[in-house]
């Protein structure tokens, strides 16, 4: 559907699932407004910058609209929309009418996809997720339903590039709940030159003209739609242990522009590339198209590296008394620890459970020296029931703020601490404490809520009080998990909200307490539920051929809840990203596959871009090249959450070393 006063398209219909939205309107969401309406669209220029929206002419005609946009002196725009087959074409020719060449430095096209979480039914039944990948000249983006079902509408780029994207609308008013508009970006080179490996200027010589054209359609599967971008390469891994190789596939030449990257040419359609330093790295491929790989540290050494930065520099010596023994966050830039300043994110306690929890998996698994990590995490055991536990084993969100009232997500990753603080030290008391802090979930509304790791906390636990029919206790936590279990599957997709509307953090959450409670029954309406809603989870995941976002799930707002720079947008790869993979890693056997396992791999070794080879770290890598019109695609300076990566990859250690070879 066009508007009549612009030629753009106002929706896209698929005439099979006409109730979803492909489109944001201001029907879907009140922020949204004319301004950001697809094909709209800014230019900076040495002449000059401007927004086009409204054409200086327009002509609709029979399977054709053009539209005329005079934007700064010297600089025309012409927009040509077209059907061809069934794939509308959209042209963007930037003509310089100057008698001088023009520079391009900034220029993005508007495309709001309707990518926003009203909640779950919702969201499965009316929105899509925005996949985006501006690798120069291979470049794309698919709007995928959230449900995971249905056709999918994809943008390919067939001339011209796209360098970059950004997001904007997002902000303290739009808050979680929201993803933003989309902005494709051909360069973002005026707020930000190095953004995605470098941002190139657009220069137009004298009466020439520069231009972006792409095709839109409808396409079954996300195979299909791969097929079609015709991708000048292929890497069947993205990520590596540092020394070992990476292979890119194809017939065009492959060059990296970091020396600590060796590209050797196998054969006219191999590169291999090699680098001896921990850290994510741009590849150009032939003539225009780009990606990058990572090559990182095996995860023994980055576990111990992490350890010693954790042990340094996240303790809160400073305090007295059990305050003293708190994890806290560090700004990296400056190496102090960061007070909680009232905001809950910022705190001792919550998210910052991985930090302990990180130290004991690594003792345990035999890398770390129990000497060196057993006082810190004696004292830090202290601390937790001292601060972080009220007299009912209810969890505070920390020491620092008062008690803002139990947040249920606490209580698993606390009552982990303690389960795996008893298989150390075999104290019943800490096995006591854990069972307790669950029960407590389950008495304040634990059922009902899909906290992180409840289903396998609940579950070795329970085995650790006792076999079946021999611990009261132990058949109670049981009893607890089926009986969340049948909550779900009749819920279906009519999930409660949580702190965030629908997010990846609970649908994976959901699979594992399905997965957990088939195992402990057997009952096929439990693998049914799990086949069911596992294309809501993989649906968060794209497939764009590049380390940060292959198989990454959208995670959108953490930058702004948990780093120092409070941006919002786009957090490639996000800690929690690893819940799909562990989640992918536990699934019955039958629904199992190679594709589901390719995820999970790559996820695992994506996460540890967010590592240096110091093992200091960022708790948020904020993907866009700007969010808001400030300059972003960066590292955010505070360590804070981030080690959650690494304990659920060493809490599936065996599971995960079968795919990734460890």
């Amino acid at each position: 559907m066009l508007d009549p006063e612009t030629g753009a398209p106002d929706r896209f219909v698929d005439e099979a699932w006409p109730r979803r939205a492909f489109l944001l309107d201001t029907a879907l969401a009140h922020w949204h407004d004319r301004t950001h309406q697809w094909g709209s669209g800014h230019v900076v220029s040495d002449r000059g910058s401007a927004r086009w929206h409204t054409p200086d002419a327009l002509r609709i005609e029979a399977g054709a609209v053009e539209a005329e946009y005079d934007l700064v002196p010297g600089l025309r725009l012409h927009v040509r929309r077209t059907v061809a087959g069934d794939r509308l074409v959209e042209r963007y020719a930037f003509r310089n009418t100057g008698t001088t060449p023009l520079t391009i430095t900034g220029l993005g096209v508007q495309t709001p996809f309707a990518d926003l979480y009203e909640g779950a039914q919702r969201a499965l039944d009316r929105a899509v997720h925005a996949h985006v990948f501006t690798g120069g000249s291979w470049a794309w983006a698919l709007a995928q339903p959230m449900s995971g079902q249905g056709r999918s509408l994809g943008l390919i780029v067939r001339e011209g590039a796209l360098h970059a994207y950004a997001v904007e609308t997002r902000n303290k008013d739009t808050l979680s709940n929201v993803r933003g508009h989309l902005v494709l970006l051909a360069t973002d080179r005026a707020r930000n030159p190095k953004a995605f490996g470098g941002q190139p200027p657009v220069v137009v010589a004298p009466g020439q003209e520069w231009v972006l054209q792409w095709e839109l359609g409808w396409y079954d599967s996300t195979d299909a739609f791969l097929a079609a971008t015709r991708a000048p390469a292929r890497l069947p891994v993205y990520a590596a242990e540092t020394g070992h190789d990476l292979v890119v596939e194809g017939g065009q030449e492959v060059n990296c522009p970091d020396r600590a990257v060796r590209v050797v040419r196998e054969s006219p359609t191999r590169h291999r590339l090699t680098a001896e330093v921990h850290g994510t790295y741009p590849v150009h491929i032939g003539g225009g198209a780009r990606s990058e790989v990572l090559f990182h540290l095996p995860v023994d050494e980055m576990v111990r590296r992490r350890a010693r930065v954790i042990m340094k520099d996240h303790v809160a010596r400073e305090r007295p008394g059990l305050l003293g023994h708190a994890f806290v966050p560090v700004d990296t830039r400056t190496g102090l620890t960061q007070p909680a300043n009232g905001w809950a994110d910022w705190s001792d306690g919550s998210e910052r459970v991985a930090m302990p929890l990180l130290l004991q998996l690594g003792t345990h698994i035999g890398w770390l020296d129990r000497t060196t990590t057993g006082p810190l995490l004696d004292g830090w055991a202290r601390f937790a029931r001292a601060h972080l536990l009220d007299e009912t084993a209810a969890p505070r969100r920390g020491s620092q703020l008062g008690h803002l009232g139990p947040r249920l997500y606490d209580s698993p990753w606390l009552a982990q601490f303690f389960h795996d603080r008893y298989g150390l030290a075999g104290d019943d008391a800490d096995l006591d404490l854990s069972a307790r802090i669950l029960e407590r979930n389950f008495e304040l509304g634990g059922r009902e809520h899909l906290s992180i790791g409840l289903s396998q906390t609940a579950s070795a636990v329970a085995d650790a009080l006792g076999p079946p029919g021999q611990d009261r206790r132990a058949d109670a936590l049981r009893s607890n998990i089926l009986d969340s279990a049948r909550y779900f599957v009749k819920a279906g997709p009519r999930l409660p909200p949580h702190e965030v509307a629908y997010e990846q953090s609970m649908v994976a959450p959901l699979l594992d307490l399905l997965t957990d409670a088939h195992r402990l029954t057997g009952d096929p309406v439990f693998l049914t539920a799990v086949k069911e809603r596992l294309p809501w989870l993989l649906a968060f995941s794209g497939p764009q051929p590049h380390v940060r976002l292959h198989g990454i799930p959208i995670r959108h707002w953490d930058g702004y809840w948990f780093g120092a720079d409070r941006l919002w947008g786009d957090v490639f790869p996000h800690h929690w990203s690893t819940l799909t993979a562990c989640t992918l890693l536990r699934l019955p056997e039958e629904l199992r596959t190679d594709h589901t396992d390719g995820i999970a791999a790559h996820i695992l070794r994506a996460g540890m871009a967010n590592y240096r080879e110091d093992g200091s770290a960022t708790c948020a890598f904020v993907m866009p090249s700007a969010v808001d019109g400030r300059a972003a695609h960066t590292a955010d300076p505070l360590a804070n959450d981030q080690d959650w990566h690494l304990v659920l990859w060493l809490r599936n250690w065996e599971a995960a070393a079968r795919l990734t070879g460890d």
